[in-house]
């Protein structure tokens, strides 16, 4: 799975347990034991998942979510508390924080995996793993293979990155600036028209048929046909 976790635990067996079974489940994970730590690797590339202890030194868990949902840049990234604290209200105060969940220690690997992938089915569907359908397109992002109906598609990393997203989002229309962000990074500094270089491409790759679905909208930017969604 190409996803990638932040980790803020300031325990060292906590981000060892975390660390291993996030890569042994195929996440990128990134792990810091500060919520300033934390700010400072948000000012990067941002990740796609945020995993926050709440007693954390200094600054605590629940206020860096709370700094985070206030900040436009980091406001819409899913963020799974996971804490000792397991009372009712710690449970509510999370949650009205920001949090999109909350995962009470000790907890299984399995049962975190489980949560993580849950959350991107529904916060970030461009970087689950659930194969995703448009009409006669198919793509599986487990096996990295594109077909139209039913011939596989060979696609070049970027726009197979470009047609995920576009197909987790059916219908939604995005400007060059936001596909930027969401299929290079926000942290990656490149022409806006890039955008369209490799669109062209991939409906070049798709041939009539399936580059038809990938639509143009005049003055706004590109969308995936939402009736072959």
């Amino acid at each position: 799975m190409d996803c990638r976790v932040l980790v803020v635990e300031d325990d060292p067996a906590i981000q060892e347990l975390l660390r291993f079974t996030l890569r042994k489940s195929g996440f990128t994970a990134t792990v810091t034991t500060t919520a300033e730590e934390a700010s400072a690797a948000l000012n990067g590339a941002l990740p796609d998942v945020v995993l926050i202890d709440w007693m954390l030194p200094k600054t605590s868990g629940i206020t860096l979510a709370r700094q985070m949902r206030q900040n436009p840049r980091t406001a819409a990234l899913p963020i799974i508390m996971v804490t000792a604290k397991g009372e009712e209200a710690d449970r509510v105060e999370g949650l009205e924080t920001g949090a999109d969940d909350y995962l009470v220690k000790p907890f299984s690997p399995r049962e975190l995996v489980a949560r993580i992938q849950a959350l991107l089915r529904r916060r970030a569907p461009h970087v689950s793993e659930s194969v995703l359908a448009a009409g006669p397109l198919r793509l599986d992002p487990t096996t990295y293979e594109v077909t139209l109906n039913g011939r596989r598609v060979m696609l070049a990393p970027t726009e197979f990155k470009l047609l995920r997203f576009l197909m987790a989002n059916p219908g939604r229309v995005f400007t060059r600036a936001q596909l930027l962000d969401k299929v290079w990074g926000d942290h990656v500094f490149i022409e806006e028209r890039t955008v369209d270089v490799h669109i062209r491409r991939l409906r070049q790759a798709l041939g009539d048929e399936g580059g038809s679905l990938v639509e143009t909208v005049r003055g706004a930017g590109y969308r995936l046909a939402a009736a072959q969604a």
